[in-house]
């Protein structure tokens, strides 16, 4: 108890900075992601299926590439810092909220967009209408698993200069000195936690109640 003490007393400052620059770095990958992953959901829906199955499979390629590879290819073009390693994660962030999009949006009941339509609905009042709040369940999951993929990934922002509690974790490995990774690697387990309980409560909110009663 007495080193936790002293290592907060010397180093806790630090600890607050690091923790709200993997905040940072999180939760821009995962803005990111989201607005570019979910329009594209819907739209690939509006196109041939064989196509939305091609970009789906594109992505899903890129998802295997190792993320310390991502890092290194953006540097020649984004330089280092938190640029890139944003940019890097978002590239990570992309296929879960895409997959779960477009998997929501096509289970839609075809009945229901035939109804929308029937009632005077455009191409538009119907996805803001009836395909999206029926997709919101598998959207938010999507969502929500691509945050704690994110949370852990971005330990690796470090690396290139990008900050976060990476700092904290490879300083530890690098100078053997154990509490310095506990000292990264906790928050990060409970930023995870944070965040897979917070969109859990937000899914739950949004999903329609009509869903909720059927579930």
């Amino acid at each position: 108890m007495n080193t936790l003490i002293e290592f907060l007393e010397v180093h806790g400052g630090e600890m607050i900075y690091l923790t709200w620059q993997h905040l940072y770095i999180t939760l821009s990958a995962l803005f990111l992601g989201t607005i570019v992953a979910v329009p594209l959901g819907i739209l690939l829906n509006k196109v041939p299926r064989k196509f939305g199955q091609f970009i789906i499979g594109i992505v899903s390629i890129m998802q295997t590439f190792p993320s310390l590879a991502i890092l290194a290819f953006v540097i020649p073009f984004l330089g280092i810092g938190q640029g890139p390693a944003i940019f890097a994660l978002f590239i990570y962030s992309l296929l879960p909220i895409l997959r779960n999009t477009y998997v929501g949006i096509r289970g839609v009941d075809p009945a229901l967009n035939e109804s929308g339509k029937g009632m005077g609905m455009s191409a538009w009042e119907r996805v803001r209408h009836v395909e999206l709040p029926l997709a919101t369940p598998v959207i938010m999951s999507g969502i929500r698993l691509a945050s704690v993929y994110l949370v852990g990934w971005a330990t690796l922002a470090s690396y290139i200069g990008g900050g976060g509690l990476g700092d904290f974790i490879f300083n530890g490995l690098n100078l053997y000195q154990p509490e310095f990774i506990f000292a990264g690697a906790i928050p990060v387990t409970l930023m995870a936690l944070l965040f897979e309980l917070t969109l859990s409560k937000m899914e739950k909110g949004m999903t329609p109640n009509g869903l909720k009663a059927a579930a």
